[in-house]
């Protein structure tokens, strides 16, 4: 059965006490789900490097997370001397409770009874609550920002400015990922974009009734997979986490803040942000509360309290999925950051959004809109594909060019000099721009030369 869900209309209605219950429960749930998130992401990547993991406090070290937390909280707090306090102060503030309040608009279920009072499993929606995410999501960085700026250090400062430029590319291109969705779904509200992936038809194979994809991630999978990348991003995760680069910037914006509470708070916020866009690439992609398939074929499966686990297990494989890819990819460059935001992900973005837009204006049925859409995705990741082979093949050759070039540069230095004075060679080589990684060393004068 494919119940529709709450719509907007449904909303407003709730006693002053059920919102309460609602927020607190939501904030309840994402302290814990940091609690426990931290210590399954410490367990996966142990097992994954053929580790143990935390294994002293509580079974299976499942307290780890709370003793590194209460650890946190009693540590005496240090402070340079020379930090804006009230910035330094506020950063951590500023990063943190944004992003709680993205959860606010993200549909866990349909309409259920709660202690004696109709009520929609969702705190709040709003004709535009996507553009709420979106802009709580851009607040969130001038926590960063601040917590480098007002830290007065070099390698914080450095930080702030990477993640401020990381999101000006980055949230473009998650803006764009979203347009196709709109398009398709013909609102910005969560709960009516969930509405909208209830299914339609069904194909009769062996007298078996199984219904249609009717999940968007299926019609629009290049606005999935650039929106995969982008949250990546977005949430400084590896390989996007340039604005801390431990290897390269100590800590990054968090550099002078030493693991007290206000410590805590940075990783608290990176957590619940990583929960945030899992959420919202599964209430705009993945069918948000409702059951995949075959579950779907129960009819009580979208109806009661059920919705909350389908969407709790589809939250915990996009955490998953956070996990996975820190534990195998390394960190890229931050040129190849940008470069790879700029230049391949808006353009592309862009393209699918002109063919999605197009399709919509035509008025097509809506089987064939379905199977041009296949067709362009198809086109849109072949594109994607074969440019990253060029690109990989273009960087080994420049690899290979400056390699060339070291060692001719190495053996004009092993040249012997004339006279006892250095000169150049009769026919320099053209280097086509690519600089020596160091200058040839100067000759000493030999004695006797004149």
């Amino acid at each position: 059965m494919n119940n529709p869900g709450p719509t907007l209309s449904d909303f407003g209605h709730d006693p002053l006490w059920i919102s309460i219950i609602k927020a607190v429960a939501i904030f309840v749930f994402l302290m814990l789900g940091v609690l426990f998130g931290v210590w399954t992401e410490r367990k996966l990547i142990s097992r994954m490097q053929h580790r143990y993991g935390p294994n002293r406090a509580g079974k299976f070290g499942l307290l780890q997370s709370v003793a590194d937390g209460l650890k946190m909280g009693l540590k005496e707090d240090l402070m340079p001397r020379t930090v804006d306090k009230v910035i330094y102060f506020l950063a951590p503030v500023v990063i943190a409770v944004p992003a709680f309040l993205a959860f606010s608009v993200i549909p866990f279920g349909p309409m259920v009874w709660m202690f004696g009072h109709k009520t929609p499993l969702q705190l709040t929606d709003l004709p535009v609550a996507v553009l709420l995410v979106l802009a709580t999501a851009s607040i969130g960085v001038y926590g960063i920002v601040l917590a480098g700026w007002g830290s007065r250090s070099p390698y914080a400062i450095l930080g702030g400015l990477r993640s401020s430029a990381q999101v000006v590319s980055y949230e473009i291109a998650m803006g764009l990922s979203f347009v196709a969705v709109f398009l398709k779904a013909g609102t910005l509200s969560t709960s009516e974009i969930v509405a909208k992936q209830a299914g339609g038809g069904t194909w009769d194979i062996f007298g078996l009734h199984i219904p249609t994809p009717s999940w968007y991630v299926f019609s629009l999978i290049p606005s999935f997979l650039i929106y995969a990348v982008t949250m990546l991003g977005e949430t400084n995760r590896v390989p996007f986490d340039l604005p801390e680069g431990e290897g390269e910037l100590v800590g990054g914006f968090h550099t002078e803040y030493s693991s007290s509470l206000k410590f805590a708070m940075f990783m608290l916020a990176e957590y619940v942000n990583v929960f945030t866009v899992s959420a919202v690439a599964i209430t705009l992609f993945l069918g948000g509360w409702r059951a995949p398939w075959p579950i779907s074929l129960w009819d009580g499966a979208n109806t009661g309290w059920w919705p909350m686990l389908w969407f709790f297990a589809k939250l915990v494989l996009a955490f998953a999925f956070f996990v996975w890819v820190r534990a195998s990819l390394p960190r890229v460059r931050y040129d190849q950051l940008m470069a790879f935001g700029w230049k391949v992900l808006i353009p592309l973005n862009l393209g699918w959004i002109l063919l999605a837009a197009t399709l919509q204006a035509l008025r097509l049925p809506e089987a064939n809109r379905n199977g041009i859409l296949a067709f362009g995705a198809v086109v849109v990741i072949a594109g994607l594909g074969i440019w990253l082979r060029f690109d990989t093949v273009n960087q080994r050759r420049r690899e290979a060019r400056a390699a060339e070039v070291e060692e001719e540069f190495e053996q004009l230095r092993e040249e012997p000099a004339a006279g006892g004075f250095p000169v150049p060679p009769l026919d320099l080589p053209h280097y086509h721009g690519v600089v020596p990684s160091a200058r040839a060393p100067k000759e000493e004068v030999t004695s006797g030369s004149n």
